[in-house]
């Protein structure tokens, strides 16, 4: 371990940092909440201290040069675990007493929030929780550059070396229109049943939408050209007779509330997803968050408990 002092200050690294998701040192140092002369002033001495350019600089536009782009992805891993750090030295009194910010997908939170925010309050009533609800992607990375304490998602995607804890496994269901063919008959629908049916799905970015198709080309469906950006969507969609669908069980409880579904468990052991909570592997609160995975397992254990049971459309009786 090298005990002689730095020759730069993380200060110098979150400016240079700054800077290139800027690309301009003006903006930059209005976010640092300096002024632009000493901004250049400091990232000059890192340079030096580097002995490299990080930038390029002109009237019109700032570029990383070649050596900066390994050297400021570096600085960004060496920030996240300063804050890492620093949160570590917070938290040692109570983790669960502070503010965490913790993303979640789209296809599970209308479905998980109402539910578990006040089943949180009640299980840990000094831990404050701020909810930011976007796609996979966005959620995964925001958690590796420390934006993110944790995010609930489903773990069916490449998380690199991120820490996991599994929450529940959440099968797909068939829905269909209540007076479609596939309605009709009782018990788990096999996917040979599906065969040739016309399947709505999610729009592109949804990790949903990827998981739906590894079953969807299983049972040899044939996609719509209508893509939904969101599961009410579809269910509505669905309900109005343009096709059928694939939702997670989770999100049967509300869809099947505002939308007249008929919905029949799939028989195949394979058309699932895995519900997760994911953080870095060096985060101080690695314990906390498995904490309040513990909390989300018994919310989410409601409406993954039992089977939905086929609802189809109501004959109408004979007049004598």
């Amino acid at each position: 371990m090298r005990l002689a002092p730095h020759p730069f200050t993380t200060r110098q690294l979150q400016y240079a940092v700054a800077i290139a998701d800027a690309r301009s040192f003006r903006q930059a140092a209005a976010q640092c909440g300096v002024s632009q002369p000493s901004l250049s002033a400091q990232l000059a001495q890192l340079e030096d201290a580097l002995g490299v350019r990080l930038f390029e600089r002109d009237r019109r536009r700032v570029l990383v040069t070649q050596a900066g782009e390994d050297l400021i992805a570096r600085a960004r891993r060496l920030l996240v675990e300063t804050d890492d750090l620093l949160d570590a030295a917070r938290r040692l009194g109570d983790p669960l007493a502070a503010t965490l910010r913790l993303g979640v997908i789209p296809t599970i939170s209308p479905y998980l929030l109402p539910e578990l925010v006040p089943a949180l309050r009640r299980a840990q009533p000094r831990l404050v929780v701020r909810w930011i609800e976007d796609k996979t992607s966005l959620l995964v990375r925001a958690v590796r550059e420390g934006t993110l304490e944790g995010a609930v998602l489903a773990l069916e995607v490449d998380l690199g070396d991120l820490e996991r804890e599994e929450l529940a496994r959440d099968p797909f269901v068939l829905a269909v229109p209540r007076a479609h063919a596939l309605a009709k008959p009782a018990g788990p629908a096999e996917l040979a049943e599906l065969d040739g049916a016309s399947v709505l799905l999610l729009d592109d970015g949804h990790c949903l939408r990827d998981q739906a198709l590894a079953v969807c080309s299983l049972a040899g469906t044939q996609e719509l050209d209508f893509r939904a950006t969101s599961l009410s969507t579809l269910s509505q969609m669905v309900a109005a007779g343009v096709g059928i669908t694939l939702l997670p069980r989770l999100a049967v409880p509300m869809e099947s509330r505002h939308a007249a579904l008929a919905i029949r468990p799939l028989a195949d052991p394979r058309a699932y997803r895995t519900l997760g909570l994911v953080w870095r592997r060096t985060s101080p609160l690695g314990p906390a968050l498995k904490q309040i995975a513990q909390v989300i397992r018994q919310v989410a254990g409601g409406p993954l408990a039992s089977p939905p049971v086929a609802r189809p459309a109501r004959r109408r009786a004979r007049r004598r």
